[in-house]
């Protein structure tokens, strides 16, 4: 009854661990890319076929449902897997439908035709990939009408996330954000694009401001996976272990997952 959670690098164990507090019962297989991380700076054809690998060895492990937990995955290659590529007994999901539902008040589920939101404004930070894939912008014109979204492409900011460096991730982030209020000085909100990016989520609110709604994505889309498990039962595939699984080097991998949550994390190769 394993459910498979996939992601470039470690950005991702953002999304495990809030789904394994959320779903206690589920064994969950992480698998990340780090081998090739980051993908934010990749081509799409690149993106699919590294994403296409990693998803099928989670199948192989028993996951018949994969949360992509990589954003610029999500955006770069989840349509064109959905449409061409994963099997019919299996399911693949992303990551900006939960946050895009949350960001409109709507029920996870609602396909309802898009109308007008509260929300007028949004600030999107993200990868280079995810920016210019403009995945967000097309599932948001799905559910909302009269947003204008505003995206920065946060380059460097996961690899310094993936190499430990905090105090340069620190001052990326606040030179994107005051690139992006250059160009809309006043955001109602802002989305955090990137799984990598709760990580940094309290220097993202200092430097927007009080006044800026923050989302993020990892407690969403657990809820959002309660709810998709409750209405699909059947997806909870044969596997009936935890793992963590990874194309770098599991010591090196398994330290620096270590020191992001603060608690013994256990990597061994893919």
């Amino acid at each position: 009854m394993a459910v498979g959670i996939f992601d470039s690098g470690l950005g991702g164990l953002t999304v495990h661990d809030a789904v394994a507090r959320r779903l206690p019962d589920v064994p969950l297989v992480y698998y990340g890319d780090n081998a090739h991380a980051p993908y934010g700076v990749r081509d799409s054809d690149d993106i699919f076929e590294l994403t296409t690998r990693g998803v099928a060895r989670l199948f192989e492990a028993g996951c018949d449902l994969v949360i992509l937990a990589c954003n610029t995955a999500s955006a770069a290659a989840l349509r064109r897997m959905q449409e061409s590529w994963v099997p019919k007994d299996k399911r693949v999901l992303g990551v900006f439908v939960p946050l895009i539902e949350a960001l409109t008040e709507r029920q996870w589920g609602d396909n309802s035709p898009p109308r007008e939101v509260a929300v007028k404004h949004v600030a999107l930070f993200a990868t280079p990939a995810t920016v210019s894939s403009r995945a967000f912008q097309r599932e948001l014109a799905f559910r909302a009408i009269g947003v204008d979204v505003e995206a920065q492409a946060c380059g460097g900011v996961v690899d310094a996330i993936e190499e430990g460096d905090m105090i340069l991730a620190e001052a990326l982030v606040r030179s994107h954000v005051d690139a992006l209020k250059r160009k809309m000085p006043s955001p109602d909100a802002a989305v955090l694009g990137c799984t990598h990016y709760p990580l940094m989520a309290d220097v993202f609110q200092d430097a927007l401001g009080p006044k800026v709604m923050v989302f993020s994505q990892a407690n969403l889309v657990a809820e959002s996976l309660a709810d998709y498990l409750g209405r699909r039962p059947e997806m909870l595939g044969s596997g009936t272990g935890h793992a963590f699984l990874t194309t770098g080097d599991p010591k090196k991998v398994s330290a620096r997952a270590t020191q992001f949550l603060r608690r013994k994390v256990s990597f061994e190769a893919a």
